[in-house]
């Protein structure tokens, strides 16, 4: 119990220091909007141009901003394209349904049928009534 009082006052500690303003204002300038200004004195080397460089090319050329948006249209994607594919998954269950009641409306009842030795194999009699008798 001891060890966990410490690491929480520490972490307490941890915490107000980083609001401190010196804290604060690096950690701010490091999330700020990725415009450098330009190079000027000893920054401006052939380094730093290149590395500038780099980043432009990287933003112009990378479609952050197509993702989100695609992101964003996530749920009318998936709704456009699931719902029609449910329902025609619907309407084909539903006729494949009819179309197997239609087949068995022309065979005659199960009592003219006639029984042959491989049909109704029993190995095991079933818990229930005689044995032989299925739940349908």
């Amino acid at each position: 119990m001891f060890p966990q009082r410490s690491l929480l006052r520490a972490s307490q500690r941890v915490g107000a220091s980083i609001h401190t303003p010196a804290i604060r204002t690096n950690i701010q300038r490091r999330l700020a909007s990725s415009n450098t200004p330009p190079l000027t004195g000893a920054a401006d080397n052939a380094f730093n141009r290149e590395r500038q460089a780099v980043k432009a090319h990287a933003a112009a050329t990378s479609v952050p901003h197509r993702i989100r948006l695609l992101w964003r249209d996530e749920r009318l994607t998936s709704a456009s394209v699931t719902i029609p594919c449910l329902i025609i998954a619907g309407v084909n269950a539903w006729a494949l349904w009819n179309e197997h009641w239609e087949h068995e409306a022309h065979m005659p009842p199960l009592e003219e049928r006639p029984e042959y030795p491989y049909m109704n194999i029993r190995t095991k009699k079933f818990p229930w009534g005689d044995g032989d008798k299925t739940l349908l």
